[in-house]
């Protein structure tokens, strides 16, 4: 008489993409990589996309459209398997059947899934707003929790944190949506003030952006306004900052059984073709880091402390990347970090964690292995 059993069902990895943030294509060719170095031996994998509009979308597993190609960036839209309705989560921790909905017909269940590797960019996304759409379903995901993704797209309330717990940052000055729409004039002068206290030239930059969008360098005072605009097509609330004279260093923060561990850091060199390291010349010039940073044995080894000081100090989760100014007199400012940092091919993240003998396939399995340990809720 034989037995009849089962192999145990593989765990199920919801690959979330795509977003309404302008962000959206980097979200894409990021999931891109996740999608083609994810054991697929180990995992079920199930690629969702969320539209420019926010429809979320059953999309192709199609790692080969998601990269950037002729200058021209990706779309969820262009890999959606339809043009209407949409996956659902359930928002009920009983449960974590993901469904299909389209028009006139019966809904469709995908099956459950037992995680999310949410890899969007900015609001929408990685700014705490899914992480509490998951938390309400139950359903763990990769990365930052809802306070961490707060505090980590706000560069305000970041740099905030950063000084109470003793890290050092650079001076910068905040401009809230209303100060600008009812008072330009006065919110104009308080950037002035802060050039004449700190010099010009001033970056003006989106207060919850990444990817280097809506940053502009700002000489004089001839180019603060188009700046401004600028910075505010993408975010109502802007941040100026001051040039910081010295080199750009990053270094990579990654979860282990024993606690958060740091890479080896990496230099951005500075970039001939662009004012600074912006959208362009990250994505589309593809300009590249050295890895490992040549900042000698001592500056290395603080560098990877204020990184994982920096993890902790938001209370992060998962991996994150922490970016510094090594000044002209040695020291180091921190700029920011990134909860969610791109995974395209030429990210400094999984280069760094290449580096520090982390392959890029290990890495998304120890990013799922450990959002797979992990409740959600209060922990």
């Amino acid at each position: 008489m034989s037995e009849n059993t089962q192999s145990p069902r593989k765990p199920r990895v919801a690959v979330v993409f795509g977003g309404r943030s302008s962000e959206h294509a980097i979200s894409v060719v990021t999931a891109g990589a996740v999608l083609s170095a994810i054991d697929r031996d180990k995992y079920d994998v199930l690629p969702i996309g969320i539209t420019t509009d926010g429809r979320w979308a059953l999309t192709a597993d199609a790692p080969e459209r998601m990269a950037i190609a002729d200058r021209k960036l990706p779309d969820v839209s262009d890999l959606a398997e339809s043009g209407q309705g949409g996956v659902v989560l359930p928002v009920d921790p009983s449960s974590r059947e993901v469904v299909l909905t389209e028009p006139g017909q019966v809904p469709k269940a995908l099956g459950e899934v037992d995680v999310v590797f949410p890899v969007l960019h900015g609001p929408y996304g990685e700014d705490g707003t899914l992480q509490g759409l998951l938390e309400l379903s139950g359903i763990p995901y990769v990365g930052a929790g809802v306070l961490a993704s707060a505090v980590g797209q706000d560069k305000e309330y970041m740099k905030r944190v950063f000084v109470s717990f003793g890290l050092p940052v650079g001076p910068y000055e905040v401009i809230r949506p209303r100060e600008w729409e009812q008072n330009p004039a006065a919110a104009r002068k308080k950037i002035v003030e802060f050039a004449a206290e700190h010099g010009w030239p001033l970056f003006v930059k989106p207060a919850r952006g990444g990817s280097s969008m809506g940053i502009t360098k700002v000489d004089d005072l001839s180019g603060l306004d188009e700046a401004v605009e600028e910075a505010r097509r993408h975010d109502p609330k802007i941040l100026v900052e001051s040039l910081l004279r010295g080199r750009e260093i990053e270094c990579g923060v990654l979860e282990f059984e024993d606690g958060p561990r740091a890479s080896v850091p990496a230099e951005i060199p500075p970039v001939t073709d662009h004012d600074f390291y912006d959208f362009e010349a990250k994505y589309i010039d593809s300009a590249s880091g050295i890895v490992p940073a040549p900042i000698g044995d001592e500056a290395t080894a603080e560098v990877q402390r204020l990184a994982v000081a920096a993890y902790e100090a938001v209370s992060c989760e998962g991996l994150v990347r922490a970016d510094f100014f090594l000044t002209e007199d040695g020291d180091f400012v921190i700029n920011e970090i990134n909860t969610m940092p791109g995974f395209t091919p030429i990210s400094m993240y999984p280069r760094m964690w290449q580096e520090s003998g982390v392959s890029y396939p290990e890495l998304v399995d120890r990013l799922v292995q450990a959002a797979l340990t992990r409740s959600t809720g209060l922990r």
